[in-house]
């Protein structure tokens, strides 16, 4: 059904995404969801809309890569660092939620995700600033993420909060042992910057963040356990953070999330899905940001070892990530965008047709 849509665009998903909501609170008898992604919906448009207003009088634009497809320049002038607006009422929220029910788990998720925040608003600083595109060198980045990383799951593993048997389904598991402390950094560090990747078209990163997050939220209530029902209305208001962000971020894009929101928003995938063992329904979910993480990592790779072997560097896309060897096919980029919204829906059911089946 969704391949037959013609034209997929972001009051499509909306209605989609609120449409299985509805039916989640339906089936699981609970309308706080509904009520929590509608209330965070509406906040993230408030607050995108008047900090446009913001960052447009700071003159916090947008700078271009150079190496980037040659399309993409008209979009210098695009205000940046929307992801603020994002994050910020959810850092909010999960305080309120944390001093509440003072949480260990909740604490530890509140300071890791701070802390991606941080490395996402310094990196889109210094962008802006050096008025380059880059603002933290790949190092200094990987390395502050590492740090916030291995102190997170280091805690949360003594404290027991972490889980060593990855639950595929409801009777079967893997019993990783120690080897969860590297699965859970390449998690953490590798979705983070899979979905500060993926944003690289108007929309793509932001309406598939609100899909997965939406996935997240309902394969944790599946679980059944009291204990991860707050995570649940986490990853929901997420969604309709998202989502409300979308409405400026959509193809012509009014703001860009930058740094501060990609980073952040696969930190809070990464680690919510290392606290509640979904780590597994997550891969599957964040199909299309690893698939844009690994054509860097494959184009990157194969230049380097032609390049060793024959003394010219061959490569496999047109350029990557992914949705840009797309866009130089000639393929428009709302339609890269639709397709890989539609796709990730599909990630979704077949993450939950699989947690229910196996």
């Amino acid at each position: 059904m969704i391949g037959k849509i013609k034209e997929f665009n972001f009051k499509s998903l909306i209605v989609l995404n609120t449409f299985a909501l509805i039916v989640t609170s339906f089936f699981f008898n609970n309308f706080i969801f509904l009520l929590v992604y509608t209330l965070f919906f509406f906040i993230s448009l408030i607050t995108t809309k008047n900090g446009l207003k913001i960052i447009k009088k700071l003159n916090i634009l947008q700078n271009i890569r150079t190496e980037g497809p040659a399309n993409h320049f008209k979009k210098g002038n695009t205000p940046t660092m929307g992801g603020i607006f994002m994050i910020i009422p959810f850092l909010i929220f999960l305080l309120i939620i944390t001093l509440n029910l003072g949480s260990l788990k909740l604490f530890l998720l509140l300071i890791t995700i701070f802390g991606f925040f941080v490395i996402g608003f310094l990196d889109d600083y210094l962008s802006i600033k050096n008025k380059e595109n880059t603002g933290l060198k790949t190092k200094e980045k990987f390395i502050l993420q590492s740090i916030i990383s291995i102190i997170f799951i280091l805690l949360t593993y003594d404290k027991n909060l972490i889980n060593p048997l990855i639950t595929i389904s409801d009777s079967w598991g893997i019993n990783v042992n120690i080897f969860i402390l590297p699965i859970s950094f390449l998690v953490l560090v590798g979705i983070s910057n899979s979905v500060n990747l993926t944003d690289g078209l108007d929309g793509l990163a932001a309406g598939c963040s609100g899909i997965v997050f939406y996935g997240l939220g309902t394969e944790i209530l599946m679980k059944e356990q009291q204990e991860f029902f707050i995570f649940s209305i986490l990853c929901y208001s997420m969604s309709g953070i998202c989502l409300g962000f979308l409405k400026y971020n959509s193809y012509p894009a009014k703001i860009f999330m930058g740094d501060t929101g990609s980073l952040s928003i696969g930190a809070i995938l990464g680690s919510i899905a290392l606290l509640t063992n979904s780590i597994f329904t997550v891969t599957i979910f964040s199909g299309i940001f690893i698939i844009e993480s690994l054509s860097v990592i494959i184009q990157v790779g194969f230049f380097k070892i032609t390049k060793k072997l024959f003394y010219q560097g061959k490569r496999i896309f047109l350029m990557s990530p992914l949705h840009h060897h797309y866009e130089l096919k000639g393929i428009k980029e709302q339609k890269i965008v639709e397709n890989f919204w539609k796709i990730n829906i599909l990630l979704v059911i077949l993450g939950i047709v699989l947690k229910t089946n196996l």
